[in-house]
C-alpha cells in the first residue's frame, strides 16, 4: 500500500511490523522522530513492546545488548555523537554474537558542531564487526530492515546489523512509499528463536574473559562469518523479491548503466539518486558514463565490486566520509579490489564532498566526470571555500 510519509516515520512503521520486544534509544537529532514515533505506538497499544528511556546513547545500547540476550528482537538507533558513545557496547554486541538491528541517521561528527549529514559516524565504526548496508532513498531504508533482521538473525550468522540513512536528506525527507502487510512481513521474518539465550532455568554465561591462548580465534571466527556472509545476503535479497515484488539483485552492488561505460563513480547513500539525474543527462549527450552504487559496505564485497569495474577505463570515488591523515575510506577499498590483479582501471580517483552537510550538486557532479579526463587523483575535497582555508601558519 502506497502511502506519503517522511523518512524517520518510514523507519517506525516498518520496524512495529518487525514486531521488537525490546526498544531503547536516547534522542539525537537527526533519529529522535523514529524513535519518537515507537514510544507512541508502544503508548497508544498499537505495538507490544517495552519501550525502554535511558539517560544516554551507551545505555541504550547496553538495554538492547541485555534484552536481545535473553532471546527478545530489539531495535535502537542514533547518530553521530551518539553512535560514538555507543562504541563501546557496539563492540560488545558484535563480539557476544548478538543480532541487534540499529539505525544510524548518518550525521557529522563533533567538533565543530554540525547536525548535518555525512557518513563519517558509521564509517568510524567500519571495523566493529557489524554488517553495515547503506539506502538510497526511504523505500530502501524500509526494506533493508527487513532484510537487516532476517540476516543477523540467522543462525549462521548471529551477528548485527547496521542500516544506514543519511540525516535529514532521508531521516527528514517526505517520499511515497509502498508499505508491506503485516502478513507479508510474518511471512518474510519469523519470530526470533536464537540458539542462546539467559535463562534462569538453563544457565549460561555470556561475554566472559579470554585471555590470550582463546581471544583471536573469536576474532578469527566473526571474520569468517562476514565472508560468509557475502553469500547470504543475496539469498535473503532473492526471497525478499519472492515476497514484496522488489529487486535488489544481489543487495551488495548497484549497477548503474555501467555495461559500457568509460567513466564510472563508486558512492554509497542518498546521493547516488543525484548521480543518476547527472548519469541520464550526461547519456542523453553521448557520454558513456555510469554508477556503482555500494549497498553493503560491511562485509566488503571486494570480488563484485572486481567484476563491475574490472574493464572500466577511469574509476572516480565520491564519498561523504574521511579518514584524517590517511586517504578517504571508501576509496581504500576500491584500491584494495584490484591491488596485484591483471585487470584494472587505469584510473582510481578519489574525491570528499558533502561534509557537514554541504550540498553535493549535479554540477559537482559533472566536474568529478570531467577530472577523470586528466592523470589519477588521490584525494581531492570537492566544493571547499578558498576564503575559509587559512595558510600553513593560520593567517
Amino acid at each position: 500500500m502506497k502511502q506519503f510519509l517522511e523518512g524517520s516515520r518510514v523507519v517506525a512503521e516498518i520496524v512495529k511490523l518487525c514486531k521488537p520486544g525490546v526498544i531503547s534509544a536516547y534522542p539525537i537529532t537527526p533519529q529522535t522522530h523514529i524513535v519518537e514515533e515507537l514510544a507512541k505506538m508502544v503508548a497508544d497499544g498499537e505495538l507490544v513492546s517495552q519501550f525502554i528511556n535511558v539517560e544516554s546513547e551507551h545505555s541504550a545500547a547496553s538495554v538492547v545488548l541485555g534484552a536481545v540476550a535473553t532471546g527478545v528482537r530489539v531495535f535502537t538507533a542514533t547518530s553521530s555523537q551518539g553512535l560514538l558513545l555507543m562504541g563501546e557496547v557496539i563492540f560488545n554486541i558484535s563480539g557476544m554474537r548478538m543480532p541487534v538491528v540499529l539505525t544510524c541517521a548518518n550525521r557529522a561528527i563533533s567538533a565543530p558542531i554540525n547536525i548535518w549529514n555525512d557518513q563519517q559516524d558509521s564509517m568510524a565504526l567500519r571495523d566493529s564487526g557489524w554488517i553495515q548496508i547503506y539506502a538510497e532513498n526511504n523505500q530502501e531504508a524500509a526494506d533493508f530492515h527487513l532484510i537487516a533482521y532476517r540476516i543477523a538473525e540467522d543462525k549462521s550468522v548471529m551477528l548485527p546489523v547496521m542500516v544506514c540513512m543519511d540525516g535529514f536528506i532521508l531521516t527528514h525527507g517526505m517520499e511515497a512509499i509502498d508499505m508491506p502487510e503485516q502478513g507479508q512481513v510474518d511471512k518474510f521474518l519469523p519470530p526470533y528463536n536464537p540458539l542462546y539465550k539467559l535463562d534462569p532455568a538453563e544457565p549460561i554465561s555470556m561475554g566472559l574473559l579470554a585471555d590470550p591462548g582463546y581471544y583471536m580465534e573469536t576474532r578469527y571466527a566473526i571474520q569468517e562469518t562476514l565472508e560468509q556472509t557475502l553469500k547470504l545476503i543475496p539469498k535473503v535479497a532473492g526471497e525478499f523479491s519472492s515476497v514484496f515484488g522488489r529487486d535488489y539483485k544481489d543487495c551488495l552492488v548497484e549497477e548503474y548503466k555501467t555495461k559500457d561505460a568509460e567513466k564510472v563513480i563508486v558512492a554509497m547513500g542518498s546521493v547516488c539518486g543525484t548521480v543518476k539525474e547527472v548519469v541520464d543527462g550526461l547519456r542523453e549527450k553521448g557520454k558513456k558514463v555510469g554508477l556503482l552504487k555500494i549497498i553493503t559496505f560491511r562485509p566488503f564485497p571486494y570480488t563484485r565490486v572486481f567484476e563491475a569495474l574490472k574493464n572500466i577505463p577511469k574509476v572516480a570515488v565520491l564519498e561523504k566520509a574521511v579518514s584524517l591523515g590517511a586517504y578517504a575510506p571508501l576509496a581504500v577499498e576500491l584500491r584494495a579490489c584490484f591491488f596485484n590483479k591483471k585487470k584494472s582501471p587505469k584510473v582510481i580517483s578519489s574525491f570528499v564532498a558533502g561534509l557537514g552537510g554541504r550540498d553535493i550538486t549535479e554540477q559537482s557532479i559533472k566536474e568529478i566526470f570531467k577530472k577523470l579526463n586528466t592523470k589519477e587523483i588521490a584525494l581531492e575535497f570537492i566544493d571547499l571555500k578558498p576564503e575559509l582555508i587559512k595558510d600553513e601558519y593560520g593567517e
